[in-house]
């Protein structure tokens, strides 16, 4: 029994599909209700669909427990929900320009809803004996960036409350984990400007650009019994582009021009 947060497009949607398709049965809960509800309709009996705030402790804790009382058990959450918005990142600039109410928006989907996601999680699975939570996070936690400050910031936090998760419940069975996605091609990507696509493709150390596919097997991993040493950790999927020297794609030219 797995719940996915965000779940109704990108990787959270891909993850659900993934899921089902590899035996279990999940909750698709989203902001958008509709959408979850027709993904769940698509995949059939294994999925339902439950409306629900990333930025509300009270909506959370609803979906959890309601998902509880309802299978009886917990054994996965996915905590993936994020504040996407192209009129929020555009609010979303720099430490000096950047308002309050941004922020503590920013903070309070992105950070407080994982914690309380585990937090009204945890008792169950650690119940249980076992549990997989597995958190999405961002390469932007390694990197500075020239915009999105709350957003990296607050990926950069998550990392931690993975680490915090798995030092304090792995002994009761728990694992944590999150997964850190680079360039994506969920619909929010493929909406950006192509140039900035363009841009970033250059530093990748892949012919293609990752999907959310791509996310929703590495996630599917964490949440297995087949990871079942592995605590505590981020798993970077970016196609290899905090790998290499900042400057390789300008350095490649520049050899070629030679």
């Amino acid at each position: 029994m797995a719940i996915v947060t965000g779940g109704a497009s990108g990787i959270g949607e891909a993850t659900c599909r993934r899921l089902v398709a590899e035996g279990a049965t999940v909750v698709i809960a989203d902001i958008d209700g509709e959408r979850a509800a027709s993904v769940a309709a698509e995949l059939g009996r294994a999925a339902s669909a439950v409306q629900f705030d990333a930025a509300d402790v009270t909506s959370i804790e609803s979906l959890v427990l309601c998902t509880i009382e309802r299978f009886g058990h917990l054994d996965v959450l996915h905590n993936n929900a994020a504040l996407t918005s192209p009129a929020l990142h555009a609010k979303d600039t720099n430490a000096i320009d950047i308002g309050f109410d941004t922020w503590d928006l920013i903070f309070a989907a992105n950070v407080r809803g994982y914690l309380a996601g585990c937090k009204y999680a945890l008792p169950t699975m650690i119940r249980q004996g076992s549990g997989a939570i597995v958190n999405t996070a961002s390469t932007g936690a390694f990197s500075g960036d020239i915009t999105r400050m709350a957003y990296t910031v607050s990926k950069a936090a998550i990392i931690g409350l993975t680490r915090q998760i798995a030092t304090h419940h792995g002994k009761q069975g728990i694992r944590c984990n999150a997964v850190a996605p680079g360039l994506v091609m969920s619909p929010g990507a493929r909406a950006a400007v192509p140039d900035v696509i363009q841009v970033m493709q250059r530093h990748l150390l892949t012919p293609e650009i990752g999907e959310p596919d791509d996310l929703a097997a590495l996630v599917c991993f964490l949440a297995s019994e087949e990871a079942r040493y592995i605590n505590g950790q981020t798993y970077i999927a970016d196609g290899g582009m905090l790998a290499h020297n900042p400057a390789m794609a300008d350095l490649v030219d520049l050899a070629a021009h030679r």
